[in-house]
């Protein structure tokens, strides 16, 4: 093993499955902490040392069953990848044997200390992390979005909402580089967590041969998930470049079940009428509480995560005998017992295209937009995974388990691709969420504000080198704040006091930017967040803010509060709430005069970045004070607070890349914090001031040019062979 100037790892060695074993050591060795979190979110154990807070997402995983569909999963890998996925495990397993977890003071601080990583641990993880990717708990807030203010409301709402990951992707073709090779560039927008969700990580072989014949040389950089091998979203091997993003498919159905106990067994009703069910309870420990019992029930449908045999009718049931008192999650891992890991060996040997693309059909979940070039000049634009072709009615909410009609059909969705020759931006595609080419398989997608900025940007000019990305990646042109300033120049100032005649002018001005160092954008943000309070306390929403609210109502787990929270829904959803909907236009206009009066009585003259400051998820608190950051939510610098609930954000960029088809070594790279996830560690802060300000950190691949760390070898474990 080997490392640069960053602390990245740079991991050798003989073949496959010793890099496997390898990657798994170095991620044990960076990672410790963050590893044995996630085993134990997928084992639904996590409560037991990190206390009430982890509690319901424990009482989620062991409803959804996701280490049995992990190790389901596993059991279905062909022998060959199932061998690379059990020798990562095993350089895990080894390097806590070996103590690395010493080093990180979590363990003492929480009192626990690692375990066994099983084989199938890696696919729990993958599922681990995903589950909720696809949003399904979305058809909760759309069932109560038609409940309570009808179906035309729906369309309303239809936006990226608070509770999904999205991502920025750009592909500039040699037309318009400097070096005449392409460059493909991005950043995955995801929930930012300490340590870091992606690792930045080089993996090559030092043979193009090990235990078998003609296995395939590796050399590879790019961005690998902690706790899973290879690299499945982000990678350059030096001849072909990828890399993702959500493609906004609706590929997990919620359906309402009628359960009930019959003597010592639990029943649903299907189409066929009432059939058995399995069941059985659960009992798992939080720290500083009394344990919790669950009940863990699978009908034909899916896995049960709302109700259960003995509950209530589901909010907005009617109290008799026909009302459904469950939902049961359908996801394609648990019905097929297939992930889509095949993938992963086949992109870490890829050298064109066409072999990323040949790859890529074998993914699962979750499904996302691909883009990938090679260096022959080869260009790969498509969707790849499972997407299972039924019903429209299963993607807009939970449909009646008992109607055969809403079943899942033999054949899945087939998946859209677009030649280069049929892009609308010669020398150029975009992905970003948007309504684009995934449209047929998903519901529900982001504003076209980032993609249509990413293509203005990348169209003004040519002669785009790598380093230039860091001007799109820090993009901070708020597009979205349009609906809202055009209201505020309607307004009637006769009525307004001095101070808020005074601020209209300022943000009618002001050039739409969200800067770290504005004062104009801070102005806006308040004046917004107030706009947002005073739409959620509008009657014509009560039923959705109000104390009987979505985010309220009985029967709804805690883990799906986040989708169900009125106010960030009605946060993005603006533009459609202040240019239609239950609003009346004339309230529209008073409310946005009284915003203006709140903001104007409150203008502390500070930045936008003096409010906008990070906020990530720790599993172990810390009192570290984190950085102020530019952008916003539709800005391409897309950093989501929650407006009118807090300045705060959480949410964006987990990573940047650019990589250079030209030469592998202009690439560039950068991740929140840094490669290390030990506190302390001279790397696990270091890239922390350059992410935050948009710069990124070198990618090197020369060897020569790194420094040797040894590492035992597989052939030193018994466990690894």
């Amino acid at each position: 093993m080997f490392r640069d100037d960053w602390g990245i790892p740079h991991v050798r060695a003989g073949g496959a499955r010793d890099l496997a074993y390898a990657q798994g050591y170095v991620t044990a060795l960076d990672r410790a902490w963050q590893l044995h979190v996630e085993r134990h979110r997928v084992l639904g154990t996590s409560a037991a040392f990190l206390g009430a807070d982890s509690a319901g997402w424990d009482g989620l995983a062991r409803r959804t069953r996701l280490a049995d569909t992990a190790r389901r999963c596993y059991e279905r890998l062909d022998a060959g990848t199932a061998a690379w996925v059990a020798a990562y495990a095993a350089g895990v397993c080894d390097a806590f044997a070996d103590g690395v977890h010493e080093a990180a003071p979590e363990f003492a601080r929480t009192g626990s200390a690692p375990e066994g990583w099983e084989p199938w641990l890696p696919l729990g993880v993958w599922l681990s992390t995903h589950l909720l990717f696809a949003g399904f708990p979305a058809k909760l807030w759309r069932g109560e979005l038609t409940r309570r203010l009808g179906a035309d409301a729906v369309p309303l709402f239809a936006t990226d909402g608070p509770g999904t990951a999205g991502s920025n992707g750009w592909l500039v073709t040699g037309d318009r580089t400097a070096s005449g090779a392409a460059l493909l560039a991005g950043d995955p927008h995801r929930f930012i967590e300490d340590p870091g969700v992606y690792q930045q990580i080089h993996l090559a072989t030092t043979t193009a041969g090990e235990e078998g014949q003609g296995e395939a040389a590796t050399d590879v950089v790019g961005l690998a998930v902690p706790g899973v091998p290879g690299l499945a979203h982000f990678g350059h091997t030096g001849q072909v470049a990828w890399a993702i993003t959500n493609a906004m498919a609706d590929y997990q159905d919620l359906y309402r079940e009628r359960l009930r106990r019959t003597g010592d067994t639990v029943e649903a009703y299907g189409p066929g009428g009432w059939e058995e069910v399995q069941a059985h309870t659960e009992t798992y420990q939080v720290a500083g509480g009394e344990p919790v019992t669950v009940e863990v029930v699978e009908t034909a449908r899916g896995t049960v995560v709302v109700g259960g045999p003995e509950a209530g009718p589901l909010p907005g049931e009617e109290e008799d005998a026909e009302a459904a008192n469950a939902l049961a999650l359908r996801h394609h891992p648990r019905v097929s017992g297939r992930l889509g890991f095949e993938t992963l060996p086949g992109l870490l040997t890829a050298r064109t295209v066409a072999e990323v693309s040949a790859a890529v059909d074998h993914w699962v979940e979750p499904v996302n937009v691909l883009l990938a070039a090679d260096t022959e000049g080869g260009l790969l634009h498509r969707a790849a995974g499972f997407v299972p072709r039924r019903p429209a009615a299963n993607r807009l909410g939970p449909v009646p388990a008992w109607e055969p009609g809403n079943a899942w059909q033999d054949e899945p969705e087939p998946l859209p691709e677009a030649p280069a020759a049929t892009w609308a931006d010669p020398g150029l595609a975009v992905m970003a969420n948007e309504r684009g080419l995934a449209a047929p398989l998903g519901t529900e997608f982001a504003p076209p504000y980032r993609a249509d900025r990413i293509r203005a940007l990348l169209t003004a000019r040519t002669g785009w080198r790598a380093g230039d990305m860091a001007a799109v990646h820090t993009d901070t042109y708020l597009a979205s704040a349009r609906p809202l300033l055009a209201l505020l120049a309607r307004v009637d100032t006769g009525p307004l006091g001095e101070p808020a005649r005074r601020l209209r002018e300022r943000l009618l001005a002001w050039d739409r930017h969200m800067a770290a160092d504005s004062v104009d954008a801070a102005r806006y943000a308040a004046f917004r967040a107030e706009v947002v309070r005073l739409l959620a306390a509008h009657p014509a929403l009560a039923e959705l803010t109000g104390p009987g609210g979505p985010a309220h109502a009985d029967g709804y787990p805690p883990v799906f509060r986040p989708w169900l929270f009125a106010t960030a829904r009605i946060a993005y959803a603006l533009e459609s709430l202040l240019t239609g909907g239950p609003v009346a236009e004339p309230d529209r206009l008073t409310l946005v005069a009284r915003a203006l009066e709140a903001a104007a009585g409150e203008d502390t003259g500070q930045p936008w970045g003096a409010l906008h400051r990070l906020a990530p998820w720790q599993a172990v608190a810390s009192d570290e004070e984190w950085p102020a950051v530019a952008g916003d939510h539709d800005c391409v610098l897309s950093t989501s607070s929650l407006p009118g609930v807090t300045h705060l954000f959480a949410r964006g960029p987990a990573a940047r890349y650019v990589w250079d088809l030209a030469r592998r070594d202009d690439s560039l790279w950068a991740v929140p914090f840094g490669a290390s996830g030990v506190p302390g560690d001279p790397h696990a802060r270091d890239q922390l001031p350059r992410w935050s300000e948009g710069g990124p950190v070198p990618v090197v691949t020369d060897f020569a040019r790194l420094r040797h760390v040894p590492l035992p070898t597989p052939s030193d474990r018994s466990s690894a062979r």
